[in-house]
């Protein structure tokens, strides 16, 4: 029969980090370092692994021509990123250049990384394309012009398409109306001028 002791072994949870440094890591930081990571009782503290120059890095896109020094470690306590670079800053490193991971989550960005590669690696290189059509070449013509002689700011463009229910018949105006050639006023009967000493029958 197992006793409780044996139970709370068994079910003791840890968390792994993954620490990252932009740069070589000091030989005398990583003692002082391991000791100021004792707050979240150290399980284990693994070697420093150093990869080479790179032009720039994924983790360290403000740094160039660095190498990527990382450190894996094991935690009784939870930590968070922010405390790792407090720490880092107290020993006299920039904190910039510092994050921390989750091995399992940069694992997955390290393998999403090199499948987008994988997936561009060939996509300038390849030229098996379909040859260009009509259209594309109307297109690409266009598009070479000059900047006053795209056929948009020509109003080239038409809209010639059918109304789904037919053609609407055009609208009729006043100007389809029959015009009447005679004036109104050529047919109003005045009535005779009066009399007057110059005009006597008026």
């Amino acid at each position: 029969m197992k006793h409780f002791k044996d139970y709370l072994v068994e079910s003791e949870r840890t968390y792994n980090y993954r620490i990252k440094f932009a740069g070589d890591v000091p030989s005398e930081f990583a003692k002082p370092f391991k000791e100021k990571l004792e707050q979240f009782d150290v399980v284990k503290f693994g070697t420093p692994k150093t990869t080479p120059v790179q032009a720039r890095t994924p983790d360290f896109p403000a740094f160039e021509n660095e190498r990527t020094t990382s450190i894996d470690v094991e935690f009784r306590y939870p930590a968070i990123e922010p405390q790792i670079k407090q720490i880092a800053q107290l020993l006299g490193m920039d904190p910039n250049r510092v994050i921390m991971l989750t091995p399992g989550h940069e694992d997955n960005n390290d393998q999403e990384r090199k499948q987008i590669e994988d997936q561009n690696k060939d996509l300038l290189g390849d030229t098996d394309y379909p040859a260009p059509d009509a259209k594309q070449k109307a297109l690409s013509k266009d598009y070479s012009t000059g900047p006053y002689d795209h056929a948009v700011l020509k109003n080239a463009y038409r809209s010639d398409f059918t109304v789904a229910g037919g053609k609407t018949p055009a609208a009729r105006t006043t100007n389809d109306e029959p015009q009447n050639k005679i004036s109104p006023m050529s047919t109003v009967k005045r009535p005779p001028k009066p009399t007057t000493g110059r005009n006597p029958r008026g």
